[in-house]
């Protein structure tokens, strides 16, 4: 990649490029996932969204947004302070993520029902609480949709003791097309810029929930969606819909 590429030009044309391929390579992943959040949405279930750093994006884009999903639900380390009891503090060590516990704590925090899908998102899979949640979720009997790049968990070493990854343990695994690393731009001498994985995994989670929304009305069932609270009527329309969820969905201001 010459110097040239690394601009804006250069970002937007590369980015554009990995993502014109994605919808067409993608296909039958995003069918198989969006049979799962399909399933999960008739059988009365919430999806539970995991992820960690920047993964959060991901986590809000399939949670709690307009235009997306009612039985949604976000799931972060942070709720260990927010409804665990833990002091803000816990929060500050950086060891936290790596703690034996900790994504058992999460996980019961939520109090998921049989039902219900894990969606959990991660760019490399190794991330020790990353595959600990995993393993709950497996353990506990859901189903699991995996976000990752599977070219950079298979670049490194598994972290968690028991040498699983990620990808390993989903029923089904969106791969996000995103380089070891995740930088896309080259720089001259070594090291890159720019990262892709949040573009792929914004369009990898908005191509499953139109394709499961398209499931769910072929088979005569209307999805419970959002609307953008900043439309007149939205705001109550949505807390209509919330109510069939309740205290299965958790909605914080963050």
């Amino acid at each position: 990649m010459s110097v040239e590429s690394v601009s804006a030009e250069g970002f937007a044309r590369e980015s554009l490029t990995v993502l014109s391929a994605l919808t067409e390579t993608a296909r039958d992943e995003v069918a198989a996932a969006a049979g799962l959040i399909a399933d999960c949405v008739r059988s009365d279930g919430v999806i539970q969204a995991f992820g960690t750093g920047h993964s959060q994006a991901i986590v809000l884009e399939l949670a709690g947004r307009a235009g997306g999903l009612v039985p949604t639900n976000r799931l972060s380390i942070a709720d260990l302070v927010l409804y665990g009891g833990d002091a803000p503090g816990a929060l500050d060590d950086p060891l936290l993520e790596r703690k034996e516990g900790v994504a058992e704590r999460i996980y019961r925090l939520a109090e998921p029902r049989p039902q219900d899908l894990f969606v959990i998102i991660s760019n490399s899979g190794v991330n020790n609480v990353i595959v600990e949640t995993a393993l709950q979720a497996k353990k506990n009997g859901h189903r699991l949709l995996a976000i990752t790049s599977l070219a950079h968990t298979r670049a490194v070493p598994a972290g968690h003791p028991s040498g699983k990854k990620l990808a390993d343990l989903a029923d089904v695994v969106l791969d996000n097309r995103a380089p070891r690393g995740d930088a896309l731009l080259d720089l001259p001498g070594g090291g890159a810029v720019c990262a892709l994985s949040t573009l792929t995994g914004v369009m990898l989670v908005q191509m499953a929930v139109a394709e499961a929304t398209r499931l769910l009305l072929d088979s005569g069932d209307r999805p419970p969606v959002y609307v953008s609270a900043n439309v007149p009527g939205g705001f109550e329309g949505n807390l209509e819909l919330e109510e069939r969820y309740a205290g299965r969905i958790r909605r914080t201001a963050s």
